[in-house]
């Protein structure tokens, strides 16, 4: 190799050097500022994902916010100051003894056991009347005057036959024949007997044989009042001619009255003779009790009836008219009672009672409602020992309506 050949491959070899070390030098550079790049990009999605982390944790601490807000939502809370104003008391639950009793509608009938009617036996015509309706008689006191031809044939008989039968006693059974003797004693009392069948009683029939007089014997006799009473009842006219067993006058007393209402076969088994009951008319209640009680069961209501008597002072009650009856029943049991303004209606239909679970907060407790009488109500669903408003209830149910508060997301 000459002089010259080796002078350009040297030069050749140290410009491949130059660019080689060139070469690293910007690759070098090129992953350095990559790298860089890549550092800066991470820490920015490391600022990103610290942005996010406090926005999760503020998220976070709103969401605590928020079940807090719930849980102060849930029932109501009440200074002492309001619940004062409210009239709202609370009671514990407990078991308690009560009488049971049975409520059913009834309707005020006659005591047909103090009720009596005038009644004509025979054919007559109305002479006078004596009494009209609502008018308050007495035992033997004159109702009505009738007038008969059966009654006058009849009276007639009785005069004859008395005065034979007269005759024939004061001759004795020594000068008259024993036929005739007792013919004559048992025509007389015949006809004693046919006056009084049509109508008329022993003093009226004494009055005609005392006068003797064929006069008095013209068919006029009295309907009298079988008992002391009020006239409820007087449906003729003056100059009537009404039919034999025809009712003209029916008294009753109305001191005392039935009231009859209906149970069902297992209600009944709890009811004994003699048993208590209230009855209720309007504002009034009276006290009554069971004097009977019917032996078979009607088949189109399936229900046995229950008579109860009752006391009617100034005369307040009248036959027709309707009232409720509660009728003490012969068990008692121990359960758990409230007022019955205690318990309400939830929005949707269930019953419901408001509980202090803790102090001054109230909340509302579905429940089931077993029965209600006498203005207490019998329930279940609910621990004995629980505190449950029995005054006040209405007001925290408008409370509550106005929270929005729904009983079942509790």
């Amino acid at each position: 190799m000459n002089k010259f050949n080796t002078i350009f491959l040297i030069t050749l070899l140290t410009l491949s050097s130059a660019q080689t070390i060139h070469a690293s030098e910007d690759d070098h550079d090129h992953k350095t500022a990559h790298t860089e790049e890549d550092h800066d990009t991470h820490e920015e999605d490391g600022d990103a994902h610290e942005e996010d982390h406090d926005t999760h944790e503020n998220d976070g601490k709103k969401h605590e916010k928020g079940g807090d807000a719930h849980e102060e939502e849930e029932g109501i809370h009440l200074t002492a100051a309001q619940q004062k104003a409210a009239g709202i008391t609370t009671t514990p639950l407990q078991l308690t003894n009560i009488d049971l009793s049975i409520s059913a509608p009834g309707e005020i009938t006659l005591n047909a056991y103090a009720t009596s009617q005038a009644v004509s036996l025979i054919n007559a015509q109305v002479v006078k009347r004596h009494a009209k309706l609502g008018d308050l008689v007495s035992t033997g006191q004159p109702l009505v005057t009738l007038s008969s031809v059966e009654m006058a044939q009849a009276q007639g008989d009785l005069l004859v036959a008395a005065r034979e039968w007269t005759r024939v006693r004061k001759l004795g059974q020594k000068v008259v024949s024993a036929a005739r003797y007792i013919q004559a004693k048992v025509n007389n009392e015949q006809a004693r007997a046919k006056v009084q069948a049509y109508g008329m009683n022993q003093q009226q029939v004494e009055a005609i044989l005392k006068a003797g007089n064929a006069r008095l014997a013209n068919g006029r006799f009295q309907l009298l009042a079988l008992q002391s009473g009020t006239v409820i009842q007087d449906q003729f006219t003056l100059g009537e001619v009404v039919n034999a067993g025809q009712m003209l006058f029916k008294v009753s007393d109305e001191t005392k009255l039935w009231v009859n209402t209906r149970l069902t076969a297992k209600q009944v088994t709890d009811v004994q003779i003699g048993a208590m009951a209230n009855v209720i008319f309007g504002k009034k209640t009276l006290k009554g009790t069971v004097i009977q009680r019917h032996h078979s069961l009607d088949e189109s209501t399936r229900t046995i009836g229950i008579r109860i008597e009752v006391a009617n002072p100034d005369d307040v009650l009248h036959p027709g008219v309707f009232v409720d009856v509660n009728i003490a029943a012969n068990n008692a049991e121990k359960v758990l009672s409230v007022p019955a303004d205690a318990v309400l209606r939830s929005p949707d239909g269930d019953w419901m009672v408001f509980v202090e679970h803790e102090d001054n907060q109230f909340e509302p407790k579905e429940i089931n409602v077993l029965r209600t009488n006498n203005g207490v109500t019998v329930i279940d669903g609910i621990d004995a020992g629980t505190r449950v408003v029995t005054h006040g209830a209405f007001f925290l149910q408008s409370e509550l309506a106005k929270s929005g508060f729904n009983i079942h997301n509790h």
